[in-house]
């Protein structure tokens, strides 16, 4: 098949592009610097801006699937002129009106747990708004809601140490909010899946890895895997909001009142859909395994 990856030279979409030909597929990534990225020969580049319709529509000519995950970070506040708005609502549109201009069959789209287009951020509001184009379009869909992904070049484990200072540090909340982090390694080969298998058509899938940590079990797994130990105080949710709201028009300063919200919702499943890819949750990477942690009982996590 044919598969055109927007935003094939992220994070995630790097590695779905070098899986997605290992499996014989000729594959596209699109993105707005292709120059920039590591992807090997083998994958064909093209330079688009999923905000500008005109400037990605020819590239979904003669494609058979396309994959749409462009995004920006919810734990960090966007930069400069870009919005969650004008890149996962406007951008969803664009790229499902490319879909249906050239009449690509499918579409798996990265959504986000917790995406519902009247929610309490604007990144889970443009990400619910997003979903709602994709399913009223005349396309076939899959659509993705993972946890935080984490891996090399991920944001995840970076994002705690910007939150955090060495040795004591305080969290909103004390750190409460609970995450169901799932390696990028085990995440790609689903998302190919639901590319090549039409079984996986209409379905929403709700996606962690195998266990459930708190942030504070996340920032202690961050400095530990450093030879560090540090010592956590709960900040009180209130004061937090004020603190990041405070923070947020200040332009070196990465968290804003979006992130303050956002610390105050859990980011798990309930039933964890990997099962639909035949993949048992207990079978998955863990995020002590991937900082190279031994697994111990006493390891900071409940199970999901």
């Amino acid at each position: 098949m044919k598969v055109i990856v927007a935003g094939g030279t992220g994070f995630i979409g790097q590695r779905l592009c070098e899986e997605l030909v290992d499996r014989g597929h000729e594959v596209t990534a699109l993105a707005r610097h292709p120059d920039e990225a590591g992807l090997p020969n083998t994958v064909n580049t093209v330079m688009g801006d999923v905000s500008a319709y005109e400037s990605i529509v020819d590239a979904f000519e003669g494609q058979d699937v396309a994959v749409n995950l462009v995004a920006l970070s919810p734990l960090f506040k966007p930069s400069g002129n870009v919005s969650h708005d004008s890149v996962h609502r406007q951008g969803t549109e664009n790229v499902v009106r490319a879909c249906e201009e050239h009449d690509v069959g499918k579409l798996v789209q990265m959504s986000a747990l917790g995406a519902d287009p009247n929610g309490t951020t604007a990144y889970i509001r443009a990400k619910g708004q997003a979903e709602e184009i994709v399913t009223s379009a005349e396309l076939e869909y899959v659509i993705f809601r993972p946890s935080v992904v984490f891996g090399d070049g991920g944001e995840f484990i970076s994002f705690t140490k910007k939150l955090t200072t060495p040795v004591v540090t305080g969290l909103p909340g004390g750190g409460k909010t609970r995450f169901q982090p799932i390696w990028v390694g085990d995440l790609v080969p689903m998302l190919a899946d639901a590319v090549e298998d039409e079984k996986h058509v209409g379905q929403t899938y709700e996606l962690g890895g195998p266990d459930v940590l708190t942030l504070a079990d996340v920032t202690e797994l961050a400095y530990e895997a450093e030879g560090k130990s540090i010592t956590i105080l709960p900040i009180p949710m209130a004061m937090a909001k004020v603190g990041l709201t405070v923070a947020g028009p200040v332009p070196f300063v990465p968290f804003g009142p979006d992130q303050a919200r956002s610390l105050k919702m859990d980011n798990t499943v309930s039933d964890n859909d990997v099962t639909a890819f035949d993949v048992d949750p207990s079978e998955l990477r863990t995020l002590r395994q991937y900082l190279g942690l031994a697994q111990t009982t006493d390891a900071p996590a409940s199970h999901a």
